[in-house]
């Protein structure tokens, strides 16, 4: 037996009986014991982890927006998920993540380090903001996130080729540069005009910064538009001694209805024309040369197309020189074959009354006296060494392209536009082209530019000295030039792709990006043999005449193809639907672009402007509003004289007279349209 004294010096003498053995049947009990032991400490365990992750995810919430490994939902006040982005660069560390304020940041993926963050903003009451940014450290490794586009339907981003609206998403495509193009030739590309904004009918909005290299993809079996930033296999560069790490920074917005959150973004981001252009331009049509001689224009036939224009008792804003009054593409001298005596001609137009201007364009053909002269003083876009002229590929032929960037290049384009308004008396030009589909893929210029559209920008500042009935094809962060903007030229066709059907979804997706004097293009389209409904030389009567009855109630109207070519009963139709426009469309208008300079809110508008909860009124495209109390609703379908229309709940008064006080949307089918009416109606 064994003496110990337990407390050490001074203890208590205690007896210690020695450890017996285990018999054999008490070991399963202990066995058990320490399984038991075990599944406590298991359980216990998992506790505390679940414990832990319910931290962590309390962690990343805020304001509504829940943050996980994959991406992010976003929900309104009543609790429903208006937006949802996943995360395709990577999948994020949650451990790296903190929260300090209202600011969620992260510093890894499973396998990088980088840095992200969301930051909650709430601007006001009614909105809830969310700036988010994602910033690769290592250079080349490209920023994706896919947002789901099945909450709502979307609207905005750019015009297309084949336009629809709401946006209407087809088969996959993997992220290409958002950048401006000719969609005229290239269809499947992103348009002339074009700004990094979409906005939801769930009332949320979502705005790129303009920063980022940004490059957009779909996926319509996922259900997904990608948003991507990189600068490998792209015309998109870093700044000077920057490393081409990407990044993804936007902003997202929800707000209490659609009308409401668009209107707190164009306040708050987009920029805003500082006049309205000359107002004759809404009251009187402009007629161009262009569908009816197209390049075969001469000194004869531009006094006989004015001497017509008065014969027929029409009014003119100001008659239009278009392509080709030059004797080569980049020079600025009338053909003397064609135009032998190019002043004489102008003085005649003058004393007609007729104001006039000239189609111009940023390219100079290696054919033109002029090309010498650019190339030595370096006026083009270059090659990327910056040591030779960039020669560039166009509609008309092989050239350099002005570097718009340039200080001399662009004093020596204004000095040429300067010389015509001196010599000739021209008023005004129409600046055609500007897209960056014109530059070479790989291109430098005069002053470094990291967003190809930037380009786009330059080109449509040229147009400022003349902004009062300057017309513009192209538009990048332009809203601020105050001059009319016209949609790429139409087919004289009646469908959705360059046809009368696109010219509300088009009009509709300009207006939300900002730009509010519309050009709608030439009535009739341009009249392309080969892409002209019927195979006829001009356009199909019926078309031309439903395509008037539309343009009548848009900001401006545009005449080429002139009704005298059909017959006198389509001559009193464009008289009849002319005088409509300066008597009833025009001082609408007009009012409402006043209002533009401080608010950015369309002219144009969807019907969903004045009807925000409604499903119907999401999707229309066949309609719209002039402001809040003017209703149109034109025929767009071949022989058809009658359509239906969607009424908004309200008290409506129709062009025949009709009055409908409804307090719910009423849908008036069958409602009969002659060939020589375009319904509409005016709130009461």
């Amino acid at each position: 037996m064994y003496q110990v004294v337990p407390g050490g010096a001074g203890g208590t003498i205690t007896d210690v009986i020695p450890k017996q053995k285990h018999r054999k049947d008490t070991r399963p009990l202990v066995g058990a014991g320490v399984i038991g032991l075990v599944l406590v400490i298991a359980a216990v365990t998992a506790w505390c982890y679940y414990i832990a992750s319910i931290r962590k995810a309390e962690l990343l919430k805020t304001q509504l927006l829940d943050l996980n490994k994959d991406g992010y939902i976003i929900r309104n006040q009543g609790g429903s998920i208006v937006f949802r982005m996943d995360f395709r660069s990577g999948t994020l560390d949650l451990d790296s993540c903190s929260k300090e304020g209202e600011m969620l940041s992260c510093g890894r993926t499973t396998d990088r380090n980088l840095n992200f963050f969301i930051e909650t903003v709430r601007p006001k009451d009614t909105v809830q903001c969310y700036r988010v940014r994602w910033e690769e450290l290592v250079p080349e490794i490209p920023v994706e996130h896919a947002m789901t586009y099945t909450f709502a339907h979307w609207y905005g981003g750019a015009v297309s080729a084949i336009q629809h609206w709401p946006i209407s998403i087809k088969g996959q495509q993997a992220p290409k540069p958002f950048v401006t193009s000719d969609i005229y030739k290239n269809r499947n590309e992103f348009g002339g005009i074009l700004e990094s904004y979409w906005l939801s009918s769930n009332a949320t909005a979502i705005k790129i910064n303009n920063s980022v290299p940004f490059h957009l993809g779909w996926n319509d079996t996922e259900k997904t538009m990608s948003f991507q930033a990189r600068y490998n296999d792209s015309p998109f560069k870093p700044n000077p001694g920057e490393a081409p790490c990407a990044e993804l920074s936007y902003r997202v917005c929800v707000g209490l209805d659609v009308t409401s959150i668009h209107k707190y973004m164009v306040r708050r981001y987009f920029n805003k024309p500082n006049k309205v252009p000359a107002k004759v331009m809404f009251r009187h049509p402009i007629w161009s040369t262009w569908a009816l001689h197209k390049t075969d224009i001469d000194q004869e036939k531009v006094l006989t197309y004015a001497a017509n224009i008065r014969k027929y008792n029409f009014n003119c804003s100001h008659l239009e020189v278009d392509d080709r009054y030059t004797r080569r593409y980049g020079e600025f001298e009338f053909d003397p074959t064609k135009f032998p005596n190019a002043s004489a001609m102008f003085q005649k137009l003058k004393s007609d009354g007729f104001l006039t201007s000239l189609w111009i364009h940023p390219f100079v053909n290696y054919d033109s006296e002029n090309f010498h002269t650019c190339v030595e003083r370096g006026l083009f876009v270059r090659e990327p060494t910056g040591r030779l002229p960039a020669l560039v590929r166009w509609w008309n032929g092989i050239g350099g392209i002005l570097d718009f960037t340039n200080p001399e290049a662009r004093d020596w384009f204004s000095s040429q536009l300067r010389s015509l308004r001196s010599r000739y008396g021209v008023t005004s030009f129409k600046f055609d082209a500007g897209e960056t589909n014109y530059l070479p893929w790989q291109f430098s210029t005069r002053t470094p530019i990291r967003d190809p559209s930037f380009f786009t920008r330059r080109y449509t500042e040229m147009a400022i000295p003349y902004n009062d009935r300057a017309e513009l094809r192209s538009g990048y962060q332009s809203q601020n030039i105050s001059c009319f903007f016209r949609p790429i030229d139409r087919d004289s066709v009646w469908g959705y792709e360059l046809g009368l059907k696109s010219l509300i979804p088009t009009v509709l997706t300009i207006s939300i990006l900002g730009y509010q004097f519309i050009l709608p293009d030439m009535i009739g389209g341009n009249a392309y043999l080969n892409r002209t409904d019927g195979n006829h030389v001009l356009p199909d009567r019926e078309l031309y005449i439903r395509w008037l009855e539309l343009i009548a109630f848009m900001p401006s109207m545009q005449f080429s193809i002139p009704p005298w070519e059909y017959d006198n009963e389509v001559v009193e139709i464009a008289r009849k639907y002319t005088a409509l426009h300066e008597s009833i469309v025009a001082p609408r208008v007009l009012e409402l672009a006043s209002e533009v300079l401080d608010t950015g809110d369309p002219i144009i508008r969807p019907l969903w402007w004045i009807a925000t909860g409604d499903e119907t009124a999401y999707k229309i495209d066949s309609q719209f509003l002039i402001g809040d109390d003017l209703m149109v609703a034109p025929v767009l379908e071949p022989g058809k004289q009658e359509r239906d229309i969607y009424l908004p709940a309200g008290r409506w008064k129709s062009y025949k007279g009709e009055r409908f006080d409804i307090k719910e949307p009423l849908h008036l089918t069958d409602y009969p349209v002659d060939l020589d009416e375009i319904a509409y109606f005016v709130w009461v």
